[in-house]
């Protein structure tokens, strides 16, 4: 008899599960840290025009949003039918819109703050009058990349 015996059959030993558990929670946990929460409610109706030539914005933590529209049905009671300004989650006035970007600029990394862009959401059926107030206001504050949200389209199609 010999002391080494060969093996006769190349089974695969059956795949050990025991440490899948500490997997799913691992992965678990990483979507939990990694995961950003939508941080504010439309207050405003927002239906952005189309426009042929768009450009996406890559990189989303140098944007400060400003969103421009008629209030939801929610709010028109109290705050009327008229474009409003959004910024976060509470209406504002044109005055407030410098001093917010700035907040908002300064909460960013010191590497990207110079590199933050406004982007205006703006209802197509706004007043343009208030769009140039905002603008206005973000010369003041020499907030001068701004970025308007559209829908890739036919830029004809706002004018039904």
């Amino acid at each position: 008899m010999s002391k080494f015996k060969k093996k006769k059959d190349g089974e695969l030993p059956p795949v050990s599960t025991a440490s899948l558990p500490d997997i799913v929670f691992m992965l678990l946990f990483f979507f939990m840290t990694v995961t950003v929460m939508k941080d504010s409610e439309p207050l405003v109706a927002n239906e952005l025009p189309k426009a042929s030539e768009t450009k996406k914005l890559e990189k989303k933590d140098r944007i400060v949003y400003i969103f421009v529209g008629q209030p939801t049905e929610k709010y028109q009671r109290l705050y009327g039918t008229e474009a409003k300004i959004q910024l976060n989650d509470k209406f504002a006035n044109v005055s407030e819109v410098g001093d917010y970007v700035l907040e908002e600029i300064a909460k960013k990394p010191q590497e990207i703050q110079n590199a933050v862009t406004t982007s205006l959401k703006i209802d197509k059926n706004a007043n343009m009058g208030i769009v140039m107030d905002i603008k206005e206001q973000l010369r003041k504050v020499n907030a001068l990349k701004v970025n308007y949200t559209t829908y890739e389209g036919d830029a004809f199609d706002n004018l039904k």
